[in-house]
């Protein structure tokens, strides 16, 4: 890239408005005329990216590696209109410092609406001056019915394989947004999930045991972040981003998680909480809910114009009850038994208290639907990050010769004996909280809201008919696959319609690939939303193809949604 002139104008129209973010130090001045030199050297080895877009502010992000030299580093950022990238429409000073683990982010305010930008950042060194690779951003539309184009995305495990769908997504044209619904990273070691692959493809997780602590956390995001196709995604479109739980720990929920164990060295839950969440506001391109206090409320919503609110939620670290899965009870063998210690779990699933937001998330979004509708928005989108759809297995005992099932290894014939019970199987989705997702449909029925929610987390994909305790359809559900995880498809390859057998067993599943990994691009006009199903070739070579492989639909209705229709 060529460095930036250095200019000395710039009056007060070109301004940027400090992050609310710990990430962002600000210097003296957000518009000193010249950067100060530092003296060492640098590298922008973890790319930029920008977020949160609005209609007159986007957040931009990068990390300085400081290679020698010592002290806090004097980092300018640039933004242009368009493709000149001599005149900047703003800059500014940050400082990139060891408290945020030499990252910096920006609120730049002051843009116009449904406008491109590009934007650097830039160090004065002895040197001369090192220039960060150039990242494109977009704000939303303040007004009209212009369409939107979405990307979304979930669950990326550098173990498992290369991050192809990411190389895809960033070649997508006419983006204004990425939406990623969790999983970003994974916190185990080398030696559990994925580790076979990650041997064979030199791709191990860094560092090799399970992340714990706040330097854990910065070392396992600064891994991914030097992935070049996750780069050159964060470097097309603004990203809106929310957590799920391997940000943290497998499964976890306010008050702990599967995958934290203080009885191993791994102390209090509350401390690991913390330091996962302060190493994702420095590294990802999110506008913190209250500077200077790292915060598991990190809800928000994001305005499209006419055509949609998305309400980013979160579901992991703030209301969610323990989950109670299905293995801690059916601990008996006669089957009558077995239906016994079901259907006392299923009541106890239906608790009231079980939330999986939390009181005042649960008020926010009943009031942001209300008021989205209320504003003339056609779509009220839903950045969630588990299935939300009612999901039960399909009976597998049906699929398999006695000689298979005698021959599948042993969480697949756990699966197989399970199936035969028509329950839903999978409680730490919201098939575990069901009390929680009844008001949530309560609160999208009083609204009249169009409810579209986008899904992640369970690694396939599925275009689902989201329906109350009445049976009357509350919204559409589009459940994007894994960038790299692997789903329910890599474990049962022997059933080539595991697929169809979803669908037929569960009247709300429209349609469902068990296998393969990719992303949605999702199109939302006046008129429709359009779910298009994007898979890659393979995760296990660096080259690949592309296939579309399956697109739905569905129109708005006077109060509600259609049913899904097949494109």
């Amino acid at each position: 890239m060529s460095a930036v002139t250095r200019r000395g104008l710039l009056g007060a129209a070109a301004t940027g408005a400090l992050s609310l973010a710990a990430c962002a130090t600000p210097a003296a001045s957000t518009l000193a005329p010249s950067a100060p030199s530092y003296d060492g050297e640098v590298v922008f080895g973890h790319g930029v990216a920008s977020g949160d877009p609005l209609s007159t502010r986007v957040i931009l992000w990068t990390r300085v590696t400081p290679k020698t030299g010592t002290g806090p580093i004097p980092v300018r950022y640039d933004v242009f209109g368009g493709t000149d990238l001599e005149t900047p429409v703003a800059t500014g000073m940050l400082t990139a410092d060891s408290a945020h683990d030499f990252c910096v982010k920006i609120d730049v305010a002051g843009l116009k609406p449904a406008t491109a930008y590009t934007y650097r950042f830039t160090v004065e060194t002895g040197a001369g001056e090192i220039v960060s690779p150039t990242g494109r951003t977009r704000t939303t539309a303040a007004s009209g019915t212009t369409p939107v184009k979405l990307g979304v995305v979930s669950c990326s495990n550098w173990q498992f394989g290369y991050f192809n769908a990411y190389k895809a997504l960033a070649a997508e044209p006419e983006l204004d947004a990425i939406v990623h619904l969790g999983d970003y990273l994974y916190e185990y070691g080398i030696d559990g999930y994925g580790s076979e692959t990650a041997e064979a493809l030199g791709r191990l997780h860094d560092p090799v045991t399970e992340i714990v602590t706040l330097d854990d956390y910065r070392k396992r995001h600064a891994q991914y972040k030097t992935d070049p196709n996750l780069q050159a995604a964060h470097a097309v479109a603004p990203w809106i981003c929310t957590w799920d739980d391997h940000e943290s720990a497998n499964d976890s929920y306010r008050t702990g998680a599967e995958n934290h164990n203080p009885d191993k060295g791994e102390g209090e839950w509350s401390t690991r909480k913390q330091v996962a969440m302060q190493a994702y506001f420095e590294w990802m391109p999110m506008r913190e809910p209250e500077s200077g206090n790292v915060t598991s409320a990190v809800w928000r919503d994001f305005t499209f114009g006419d055509v949609a609110t998305i309400f980013a939620t979160e579901t992991r670290l703030t209301g969610r009850s323990p989950s109670i899965g299905w293995s801690d009870v059916l601990t008996a063998t006669d089957p009558n038994e077995v239906a016994a210690q079901a259907m006392a779990h299923l009541k106890a699933m239906q608790d009231p208290a079980r939330t999986m937001m939390g009181a005042a998330q649960e008020a926010w979004i009943d009031k942001g639907l209300a008021e989205s509708v209320a504003d003339g928005k056609t779509w009220q989108v839903l950045a969630n990050q588990v299935m939300m759809a009612r999901v039960a297995l399909p009976d597998m005992s049906q699929a398999f010769t006695p000689e298979q099932i005698a021959q599948a290894i042993p969480q697949v014939q756990q699966m197989i004996g399970f199936s035969a019970l028509g329950l839903p199987f999978n409680l730490d989705a919201w098939d575990g909280y069901p009390a929680a997702r009844g008001r949530l449909y309560d609160s999208v029925e009083a609204a009249g809201a169009r409810l579209v929610t986008l899904t992640g987390d369970i690694h396939s994909a599925w275009a689902d008919t989201l329906v109350d305790d009445k049976g009357e359809r509350v919204g559409v559900e589009f459940v994007t696959t894994s960038i790299t995880s692997p789903g329910i498809g890599a474990y049962i390859s022997d059933v080539p319609d595991l697929g169809q057998r979803f669908a037929d067993a569960n009247p709300e599943v429209e349609w469902h690939d068990p296998a393969g990994h990719g992303y949605i691009l999702l199109t939302l006009t006046p008129e429709h939303v359009t779910g298009e199903f994007v898979k890659v070739s393979t995760i296990l070579a660096p080259d690949f193809t592309v296939e579309r492989v399956a697109t739905y639909e569905v129109t708005p209705e006077a109060k509600g949604v259609s049913a899904l229709s097949r494109g």
